[in-house]
């Protein structure tokens, strides 16, 4: 629904017109004037928030234009009853609306036109398009953007001059407001007519997909990582471009929606969207040998049935859940696990995933994640409660929220001696269950409610000028990556961001520095004994996890993530399955404390913080890290490289079997044709991509 504050303008609109048809019977030229204004400054501001109310309004009929038409009726009608119905004003407002309405048409059309000619089949970034193909400037934003609503509110001019002039009753203010609104309405639709036509409209889908083509064939990708999905799965992509960047094989980022591409985290390497399936099969990807996917999606199938290349399910995380072990994995050539835990997972799953093509390669993703012994010893200790999300379903265990969240809160505000709180909820909270949200929400509340007590309390010390000093450096490099952000392709529509979107390596590496720079200000930012709710993409939970002696979580890949840092950690049974039976399921609480949904068993996991000598689960945390994630030599990334290198020689194997196999005297070109209808084939007879059909 939204904001308090956007429920309050959508109800004030709501009932504005009301207010306006009771002013125009009455009549009361003022008062009309009165509701127009809330009418108009709602309407506004909630286009201007981006309110979710406003699509809701066009489910029930009373959309933008709707709401604009409804206001100038009235407005005639208002005039009628002023007994102005043979003055000259009366008609011309009606021919004023009729003139501007009918602008509406050419006006919207444009818009549509320009925006489908400007909607490229494949979008990128860190593609060289510019040498290839011409791609004009994007029209100006202000042209573009909200145009509907930009569009109808011109009308203003001509309301507010016709309700003057039937206050004054003189009608030069109305022909005065009438003239001005025709007149932007006929300029708006002007503007836009040069970007229709010649010079201002892209190559055509056949162009652009041979550009993309032509740099695929000198760039010759090798490893691509192949993702699909909504804009808050995001996430799950962007936790692997740093691997990516760090491969020894040349990567692609290969997407299938926009809106993950506009929610994409910056990277060096090249991104090509392709949201069409057809024009997905028709990309020139000869050169690839390994697919790697991150999620298991329907879209999935349209790479997976490209034999010259290898397909990996890499996932987006390594957890006990049942995700981790979906029998769709066995679709791929081979699965890869983080340690030896996930091997045994899909072991003992036994959904068709066969050990010979499970590979370890660790997580490289974990190697920002500190080790308690970086820890600082000087400051009060905090503990990191962050729970997963309630699933898909209504199974208990699915996360804490529900039953012991507000618990485990509870008691670590109260903890004595006291800790420090962080309250990292999964972004998906509360998305499908209502129940889920209010809880998120009474959770909030109580960190927030213990943090205004703490400030009061003068036994905790704070030291305002560092804050200060911290908040002034937050500043500084929020606005220096705000200049900087402007320098990546970022700006324009999707085609302009396309051709510009190469990033600057030199511009990307500066981003990096001061993204730990911003995380390192921001902690120093507010008292070291301030509990905090964090939510969004910044700080990054293993920024959480590194300023953090323990945490609370749930069954999720989190905890798999966390056991990295070797820190205490508590996991909520909230199934309420038993210690020994919650153990025996779920590998990666074995060196845990287990809490119940009361959460009465924090103590133990506090004890082990506050004295680390004394934590009785330490050589069973190293063990368990091993092996989920494991041997910490070689390198991770080192483990994955070399995964990568030994999957695309059984690739090469693979097709120069079909070659040989083809020269041979087997099955021919033609007949590999009549097998899969559509596929392209290379000068040697090697299939590099299939049809949608």
């Amino acid at each position: 629904m939204g904001s308090a504050a956007e429920l309050a303008a959508a109800v004030l609109m709501l009932l504005g017109f009301p207010c306006l048809m009771v002013a125009a019977l009455v009549p009361n030229v003022y008062a009309f004037a009165a509701a127009a204004a809330v009418t108009y400054l709602a309407d506004h501001y909630l286009h201007r928030r981006g309110s979710y109310l406003i699509s809701r309004l066009s489910k029930v009929r009373a959309g933008l234009s709707i709401r604009f038409l409804i206001r100038q009726l009235l407005l005639v009608l208002l005039l009628a009853r002023l007994s102005l119905a043979d003055n000259l004003i009366y008609y011309g407002a009606i021919a004023c609306f009729i003139a501007f309405f009918a602008l509406q048409a050419p006006h919207g059309a444009l818009v549509t036109l320009i925006r489908n000619r400007r909607r490229l089949p494949v979008a990128t970034r860190n593609v060289d398009l510019t040498s290839r193909i011409r791609i004009p400037d994007a029209p100006p934003q202000g042209l573009l953007d909200r145009s509907a609503e930009k569009m109808l509110h011109l009308d203003l001019f001509a309301v507010a001059g016709i309700l003057v002039a039937a206050a004054l009753e003189t009608s030069w203010y109305g022909y005065a407001g009438i003239g001005i609104t025709v007149l932007l309405a006929l300029l708006y639709v002007l503007a836009l007519m040069p970007y229709v036509r010649g010079g201002r409209i892209p190559p055509n889908a056949d162009k652009v997909l041979a550009a993309v083509d032509d740099w695929m064939a000198g760039y010759k990708p090798q490893t691509v990582l192949y993702f699909s999905g909504s804009k808050d799965s995001a996430y799950q992509v962007n936790m692997w471009l740093e691997t990516m960047e760090q491969l020894d094989s040349r990567p692609l980022v290969l997407l299938r929606e926009r809106v993950i591409l506009q929610n994409l985290a910056p990277t060096t390497v090249p991104v090509v969207c392709v949201p069409g399936g057809v024009h997905l099969m028709n990309l020139d990807l000869s050169t690839v040998r390994v697919a790697l996917y991150a999620a298991n999606v329907g879209k999935n199938i349209h790479l997976l049935r490209v034999p010259t290349m290898k397909h990996v399910f890499i996932g987006h995380g390594d957890s006990d859940k049942i995700a981790s072990v979906n029998p769709f994995s066995k679709v791929y050539d081979e699965v890869w696990t983080a340690g030896r835990a996930g091997r045994d997972r899909y072991a003992i799953a036994d959904v068709g995933v066969r050990d010979d093509d499970i590979a370890e390669v660790g997580r490289p993703q974990l190697a920002p994640i500190r080790t308690r012994q970086d820890a600082p010893e000087d400051r009060m200790p905090t503990v990191l409660y962050a729970p997963t999300w309630e699933g898909w379903d209504d199974n208990p265990g699915n996360t804490s929220i529900l039953l012991a969240g507000e618990n485990i809160v509870r008691r670590l505000v109260q903890a004595d001696p006291p800790v420090r709180v962080l309250y990292k909820p999964h972004p998906f909270t509360g998305t499908r269950s209502a129940k889920a949200k209010a809880a998120h929400e009474r959770i909030t509340a109580l960190v927030e409610q213990a943090a205004a007590e703490r400030a009061a309390d003068s036994g905790f010390f704070a030291d305002p000028a560092a804050q200060e000093e911290a908040g002034a450096e937050l500043t500084r490099i929020e606005a220096r990556l705000a200049e900087l952000s402007g320098t990546g392709g970022d700006k324009g529509d999707e085609a302009e961001q396309s051709r510009d979107g190469v990033v600057d390596v030199t511009v990307h590496q500066e981003i990096a520095g001061l993204r730990a720079e911003w995380n390192t200000a921001y902690w120093r930012s507010f008292p070291a004994h301030e509990h905090r709710v964090i939510t969004g993409a910044e700080p990054h939970l293993y920024d959480c996890f590194n300023v953090s002696d323990a945490m609370v979580s749930d069954i999720s890949s989190v905890v798999s993530d966390f056991i990295a840092s070797g820190k205490p950690y508590a996991v909520t049974d909230s199934a309420g399955l038993g210690v020994e039976e919650f153990k025996r399921q779920n590998t990666a609480v074995r060196a845990a404390v287990i809490l119940s949904n009361s959460a009465q068993e924090l103590g133990g996991l506090l004890a082990a913080v506050r004295d680390p000598a004394a934590d009785p689960l330490t050589a069973d945390r190293a063990e368990l890290k091993r092996y989920l994630l494991g041997p910490d030599e070689p390198k991770s990334i080192d483990q994955f490289n070399t995964a990568v290198a030994e999957l695309a020689r059984k690739a090469e194997r693979r097709n120069l079997g079909q070659e040989t196999r083809s020269a041979a005297g087997g099955t021919d070109a033609g007949e590999l044709a009549e097998l899969v209808p559509g596929q392209r084939l290379s000068s040697a007879g090697e299939a590099d991509g299939v049809t949608a059909g």
